[in-house]
């Protein structure tokens, strides 16, 4: 099983297509919606993304903390995925 950490924004509809995406192939994964988080929290966790998508877009998507991808793409999530 593929380890799937998901950075959105609550409002975001390319976040919502991938989120969409993500549970019609049952793919396990977590995810932080990055602007309903506060303080040190967001912090921390714009921090993490910083590390794959230094320009804090969204979606952000990393794949076994080894693949990125960044924006809603359809095909390179199957690929990273294996679907």
């Amino acid at each position: 099983m593929k380890k799937v950490r998901f950075f959105a924004l609550s409002t975001c509809g390319w976040c919502k297509k991938t989120k969409r995406f993500l549970d019609a192939h049952n793919v396990k994964y977590e995810i932080d919606y990055v602007d309903l988080l506060t303080g040190a929290e967001r912090t921390r966790v714009m921090a993490e993304m910083e590390r794959w998508n230094p320009r804090h877009t969204f979606p952000t998507v990393v794949v076994d903390d080894r693949e990125v991808v960044v924006g809603f793409q359809e095909d390179r999530l199957r690929e990273v995925l294996g679907l």
